[in-house]
Formats: structure tokens, sequence, C-alpha cells
């Protein structure tokens, strides 16, 4: 009997440690994936959406946000206890012929010592 309840707590931990997609209302993932650091300005079509349910993605873990929205563009640590995830809504200077005078609107995520995300912000500045 104590060895089938380890079983099953065991069972219920990796259970719950397993990342699944974050919903992502009408935001079209298959663009997003394919427009890697913004490149082909289709993120941007879907801004409104983001900005609506951007607080939703809010406690998220970052293997969650990989598989939603495919590996970041940028990852910035900023010290052991946060870290954050970069994806770009504008054309970045990592896109052949682009040469901006501005910094290109992008979405952080911003993630906490146990890779949660803590905050999510749509802007032009750094971390």
């Amino acid at each position: 009997m104590k060895f089938s309840i380890s079983l099953l707590i065991t069972l219920m931990i990796v259970l719950a440690g397993c990342s699944s997609k974050l919903e992502t209302g009408s935001i079209n993932i298959e663009n997003w994936k394919s427009d890697r650091y913004g490149c082909k300005g289709l993120r941007m079509q879907d801004l409104d959406e983001l900005q609506r349910i951007k607080n939703s993605f809010l406690g998220a873990d970052n293997q969650a946000l990989i598989k939603t929205f495919g590996r970041p563009d940028r990852v910035e640590l900023v010290d052991k206890s946060q870290s954050f995830f970069f994806y770009f809504l504008e054309p970045s200077e990592n896109c052949d012929g682009v040469e901006s005078e501005k910094e290109p609107l992008r979405v952080l995520f911003r993630m906490n010592a146990i890779s949660k995300v803590s905050e999510v912000t749509i802007t032009t500045l750094n971390p």
C-alpha cells in the first residue's frame, strides 16, 4: 500500500511539472514562430490581441513560453534572480537590410528565479 501511494505521489509531481502550451487567444502562432526577430512584420498583426491577453501569461514557466511562442529571439540574464525573454514585434537589427534609428517594439517576459513569468511588457526599451 505504501508503495502505491508513493508511486501515485511521484506520478502527480511528474505530471504537474510538464509544461503545456499556453492559451493565446486569436494570435496566429504559426505566423509568430515563422517571424524570427520580427523580420516579416507578422507578429505586429497580433499586437492588439497580445496587449489584451498579456497578463494571462503571468506565472507561466519558461518551458511553456518556449512551447507556445518558440525559442526567444534573445535571452538576457540580468542576475541570478531574473532573466528576460525577448520576442521582437518589429524588425530588429538581426534582419537583413534593417538599419533602424530607433529600437524595435518587442514583448519582454521577465522571468523570476524559479523561471516563472513575473511581468510582461510591450516596449521599445531594454530592461
